[in-house]
């Protein structure tokens, strides 16, 4: 009967961690950091709207250059041998500059977008600054999302443990109110026929 009672106490043992595995898993799965990574911040406070401003600037002189030597190219070249070159370079050149001019309005609106959440924070520029950069705004985010996710670390995994020990309890219950009743197990068959002639 002692060996019965173990093989349960066994079963009931290993069945406890898969279901508590299980469960830290969904939980872990269900405890999405709420707010933005702490990197996803000190990269955002790395960035610069002039640098943006200027390589599209930069962007802009080289398309400007592409289609000069576009042309050169038309002048020089025969009729015979112009499509389909000069087709595919007018459609490049073309669709270039609508994107071109796309992302210079999603810069010039970012920007906006930027001032006013800054303006909506109350943050001033610092001395000698005409406007709040991204690196004062966005570092103090960071430190903040950091903290935060320290924080919230710590707290998922104080819930997990208590939902891991209430589970716990339940296996202790369940194990004191055992459905099936275990019966030793009397040997059959060759072996102990043998051994019973013996």
């Amino acid at each position: 009967m002692s060996r019965a009672v173990t093989i349960a106490e066994a079963f009931c043992h290993i069945l406890f961690r898969i279901i508590s595995e299980i469960l830290m898993r969904m939980l872990e799965e269900q405890c999405l950091f709420p707010l933005p990574e702490p990197q996803d911040l000190f990269q955002a406070s790395q960035m610069k709207f002039e640098d943006f401003q200027k390589d599209l600037r930069k962007l802009k002189k080289d398309l400007k250059a592409c289609e000069v030597e576009a042309g050169k190219v038309y002048q020089v070249s025969s009729k015979e041998h112009m499509q389909p070159f000069k087709e595919n370079m007018e459609q490049f050149i073309i669709q270039a500059k609508i994107d071109q001019e796309a992302e210079e309005n999603s810069l010039t609106e970012t920007h906006k977008c930027f001032l006013e959440t800054t303006a909506y924070f109350f943050m001033k520029p610092k001395l000698g600054e005409k406007e709040v950069s991204p690196n004062a705004f966005f570092s103090i985010w960071h430190e903040f999302s950091s903290d935060f996710k320290d924080f919230w670390k710590k707290e998922n995994k104080l819930l997990l443990q208590e939902r891991v020990k209430e589970a716990e309890e339940v296996c202790r219950q369940k194990k004191g109110k055992s459905l099936y009743k275990i019966k030793p197990r009397h040997d059959s068959g060759i072996k102990a026929k043998i051994s019973m002639k013996t």
